[in-house]
């Protein structure tokens, strides 16, 4: 059974730093490209970062971009998402997702997102 299990997630200060795991069991990740996401309350889901199959390739949205990093240990069939500087608008559930949108064409959206995990909850707040 294909499934994604993100982890890492909690209560920081601004400022802080949080890392988020994305594993995958039951298939090889790096048959995939790989999408970071978050909901906010209240909030439509979006996309914040992607990595291609071969980790060659990243691409951020610009509310994130400088602050997090993602990368992948194909190895460890794990995605991770390296945020610092974090800030209170960064609270939200954060997703990981199998997508089928190249990260060449921007940060990932959910609907062409196929694969879901089942989020990690970050609050930013002091």
């Amino acid at each position: 059974q294909l499934q994604l299990v993100e982890s890492g997630g909690g209560l920081v200060q601004p400022g802080g730093s949080l890392r988020l795991s994305c594993v995958a069991s039951g298939f090889t990740l790096d048959y995939y490209i790989i999408g970071w996401f978050r909901q906010a309350p209240g909030k439509d889901r979006e996309g914040i970062s992607c990595i291609s199959r071969s980790g060659g390739l990243t691409n951020y949205a610009d509310s994130v971009k400088g602050r997090f990093t993602i990368s992948r240990d194909n190895g460890k069939n794990t995605v991770y998402l390296q945020m610092n500087s974090l800030k209170p608008e960064d609270t939200a559930i954060y997703y990981c997702a199998t997508t089928i949108r190249s990260c060449r064409n921007g940060v990932p959206v959910p609907r062409e997102a196929e694969h879901w995990g089942q989020g990690t909850q970050v609050t930013v707040s002091s």
